[in-house]
């Protein structure tokens, strides 16, 4: 059973003048005082274990927590505060989020605090599906009683997919990194483009909503002829008169349901959009 004396220390920190006269000696004392005081080090271990559960709950470590309450600390607003312990909260709660914002979509915290970037739901990867993007969604069904009309060569058949959607993603992200595009910006681009199409009912309207998307193409910094250009390829052009086309579906479904890159690779009309929607290319 603990003793009263040593509950002590813990109840002198949860009072907040005596929070603030603690930090107010702190700085006074000048640089160094947080390194070699002993005091500092047991409010340190009180704040780990004040906000464990706080850390926990947004995937953090305790000192991370612990770490934004120190930088919360040495401010001038926290010891004039008239709540010392409700302004590192704050800072901590804050820091907690935006922690857990920039792991998920994969950023900075900086730019996880924006507005314009934390409205972007997590970063996800279709190897993490239980199963695949293929066998549910809506956006890879096609009707085996529509009349083919492929305007640009042989008919492809239209069987059951023969490679899984992780590796159909990795091959597109590939064959955009031969033609021209940095590797990080077509891997972004395409992760966030096949990420919105799980959600969306269909091939169509994911490419008219991301068409539309300005802050996708900010978070990605691509100019719009390239955003447009990669959808165009990646999703396939809208539209009923070229449903059973190349062109309209698109690289993401021509890999799925069987065709190999070499022949994607001969295929000059694809390899020339890709490489003139490049960023930086020759393109409009």
């Amino acid at each position: 059973m603990r003793t009263t004396t040593a509950r002590e220390p813990r109840s002198r920190f949860e009072d907040s003048e005596e929070l603030r006269a603690l930090l107010n000696r702190l700085h006074e004392q000048g640089r160094g005082a947080w390194r070699d005081d002993p005091e500092a080090a047991a409010l340190m271990r009180h704040a780990a274990e004040k906000y464990a559960a706080l850390a926990r709950k947004h995937g953090l470590d305790p000192w991370e927590a612990a770490s934004a309450a120190f930088e919360a600390m040495r401010g001038a607003a926290t010891r004039r505060a008239e709540d010392p312990w409700a302004v590192v909260t704050k800072a901590v709660q804050v820091t907690c989020i935006g922690e857990e914002r920039g792991n998920g979509l994969l950023c900075s915290v900086h730019q996880a605090r924006r507005p314009r970037y934390s409205v972007f739901h997590d970063a996800e990867r279709f190897s993490d599906r239980e199963n695949p993007l293929s066998d549910y969604h809506p956006a890879f069904h096609v009707d085996p009683l529509a009349e083919p009309g492929d305007a640009d060569g042989p008919e492809v058949p239209e069987a059951a997919p023969t490679m899984n959607v992780a590796s159909a993603v990795e091959n597109v992200i590939g064959l955009f990194c031969l033609l021209g595009w940095e590797p990080e910006t077509v891997r972004a681009a395409v992760e966030y483009v096949t990420s919105r199409l799980a959600e969306a009912p269909s091939r169509g309207s994911a490419f008219e909503t991301l068409r539309r998307d300005r802050q996708a193409r900010a978070l990605l910094d691509l100019p719009g002829s390239s955003w447009t250009g990669l959808l165009r390829i990646v999703l396939g052009t809208p539209g009923p008169a070229l449903a059973h086309t190349k062109a309209g579906r698109g690289l993401l479904v021509r890999l799925l349901i069987g065709e190999p890159m070499r022949a994607l690779l001969l295929d000059d009309d694809l390899v020339l959009a890709v490489s003139l929607a490049a960023p930086g290319g020759d393109g409009p």
